[in-house]
């Protein structure tokens, strides 16, 4: 039921929904100053939430930046992946990487330079219609494919959530190791939320944020006044986390 809801909530959350919501609101109202407040509401919700400064302000503050690939001094048993970066098309028989790819490629190199012994894969299906889609399941064989050993690959293919990720994740390698290391790697936006479920659930981990929305401060004009479409998708991935970390709170998950 929680995994139903937090999806119907995430539709919910979108700027585009409001925007579209003002604006069929706007379209239908009878009354022609109501429907010219209205659709004025629409213009400044859609111009706000385009604006690529103010998206990437909120973001910066927002997002975690840890240590950098350089810093690291340690070296880990396991490199722990949170997925959400993928899907797989069968008519291809290949895997479609999308945005938070920067999560496995960075797992990827920390494993082949050595800083990791052990690479772990952590997503099941976040698909209500594919609940048999597991995103851990065809990574393993793409990685399995470009020539990394079965037996350093640890799967975590049943998580539906960040609450699921950790205490699978907490489940599988506390049987495995004592005392062991791990290095977390997730998105920036998605570090600050995981990284204390990881915690709830008993596992100590170093994060290692990757994928930052928020590039250097810059005052272009078209940075500063041109709207842009993918403003709009940091501002929906940006408030998904609020919400998902204000909802793990109340829940006692974090």
């Amino acid at each position: 039921m929680f995994f139903i809801l937090s999806k119907i909530l995430t539709f919910l959350i979108n700027p585009l929904v409001w925007i579209f919501t003002l604006l069929l609101w706007g379209i239908l109202t009878k009354k022609t100053l109501r429907k010219k407040k209205i659709l004025w509401s629409a213009v400044v919700v859609f111009y706000f939430f385009s604006n690529s400064f103010l998206a990437n302000e909120f973001v910066r503050v927002y997002e975690e930046r840890n240590q950098t690939y350089s810093e690291l001094i340690t070296n880990y048993d396991v490199a722990i992946v949170l997925g959400g970066f993928s899907s797989y098309d069968p008519s291809q028989e290949l895997i479609q990487f999308h945005s938070a790819t920067d999560r496995l490629m960075a797992g990827i190199k920390l494993y082949k330079t050595g800083k990791a012994k052990k690479l772990m894969i952590v997503s099941g299906s976040g698909s209500i219609l594919k609940p048999d889609e597991k995103e851990a399941l065809f990574v393993e064989k793409y990685l399995l494919e470009i020539g990394i050993p079965e037996e350093d690959l640890i799967i975590e293919s049943e998580s539906k959530n960040t609450r699921e990720n950790a205490l699978n994740s907490a489940e599988i390698l506390t049987k495995k190791y004592t005392n062991g290391k791990y290095i977390l790697i997730t998105s920036a936006t998605h570090m600050p939320r995981a990284k204390r479920c990881y915690k709830k659930a008993g596992l100590e981990v170093t994060p290692f944020s990757v994928d930052q929305q928020a590039g250097p401060r810059t005052y272009a004009l078209d940075h500063l006044f041109i709207p842009n479409v993918h403003s709009i998708k940091s501002w929906q991935t940006l408030i998904k986390e609020w919400t998902g970390f204000i909802t793990y709170k109340l829940l006692g998950y974090i």
